[in-house]
């Protein structure tokens, strides 16, 4: 008895050393992209930093305004949710309760092997495939455009998006689906009104890391996005989100210099971005997720 106890109360300890490792790691990133990021407000304000309209770190005098990258980030991540939150959702209300088993069993793993693959892959599938493509059929300038990098985006989030989504479906207990059938209920009708609703925390959960892959997503809008700093007036037009900007001029920035701190601070506005767009998120789920069990 007492070594079971033993053994139980070392198995505890070792969790709790590798929680504090994962928390501690994480807190010296953060502290680390702070300290690093900060110091370019000394050169530019808040408000000149993220509201200037032009972004030239290597001019004279530079000019450190990030919002052409902010709206780039915001325009490529939203026009990507209107195609793959539509597009995964509806995939994985069909795999979880139209779709027969045998069909469910073959496409679930080719659904899960696209959620693994390489986003490089996907950026350079973009470059070379899609960007001719759009170029000749829409006659424009340039196929590395907002769209280009919307649709690639779209694409890597829509297998995350209906693989845990059609978990969450297929979670329901059937007998809520069975009772909804009896009361006279339509099969559309039990699937609008009881398996949605009681699955709509695991359906928002899969949206949080479609858009969060998406949204700090650098390969993809590295390679296919344009990489012009400017507003687009298009979804046809070049752009430069906050990732590639970082990807593409870290390596060129003086080690401590103002261009340095001025990408680390830009990597400051895309975490805190995200930690908001996670805290919404995370909220609705916590609201859907009551909903469902009362409705349990």
């Amino acid at each position: 008895m007492k070594t079971r106890q033993t053994r139980d109360k070392f198995i505890r300890l070792g969790f709790l050393v590798m929680a504090s490792i994962s928390i501690l790691v994480l807190f010296m990133i953060l502290v680390f992209l702070f300290a690093e990021g900060v110091p370019i407000l000394k050169k530019v304000s808040i408000w000149g930093f993220v509201f200037g309209q032009e972004w030239y770190p290597t001019s004279s005098p530079p000019d450190f305004g990030i919002f052409p990258l902010l709206v780039a980030s915001l325009a490529v991540t939203f026009l990507s949710a209107l195609m793959a939150i539509p597009l995964g959702v509806m995939t994985a209300i069909y795999l979880a309760e139209i779709a027969s088993a045998r069909f469910r069993e073959m496409v679930k793993p080719l659904v899960e092997l696209l959620a693994a693959l390489p986003s490089v892959v996907i950026g350079f599938f973009g470059m070379v495939v899609v960007a001719p493509f759009l170029q000749d059929t829409l006659d424009l300038a340039t196929g590395l455009n907002l769209f280009n990098a919307s649709l690639m985006l779209a694409f890597m989030s829509v297998p995350t998006i209906c693989s845990i989504s059609e978990d969450a479906i297929y979670s329901v207990p059937r007998e809520l689906k069975e009772a909804s059938l009896a009361l006279g209920a339509t099969h559309w009708e039990t699937i609008r009104r009881v398996m949605i609703p009681a699955s709509l925390s695991g359906i928002s959960t899969a949206v949080i890391l479609g858009m969060s892959r998406a949204i700090g997503e650098t390969m993809v809008v590295l390679m296919v996005a344009g990489g012009a700093a400017m507003i687009p007036t298009s979804i046809f037009k070049p752009v430069r989100p906050m990732p590639a900007s970082i990807a593409a001029e870290m390596a060129e920035a003086p080690f401590r210099g103002d261009h340095y701190h001025a990408l680390f601070a830009i990597g400051v506005v895309l975490f805190l971005f995200t930690l908001c767009f996670n805290l919404v998120a995370d909220h609705i789920a916590q609201k859907h997720k009551q909903v469902g069990a009362a409705t349990l």
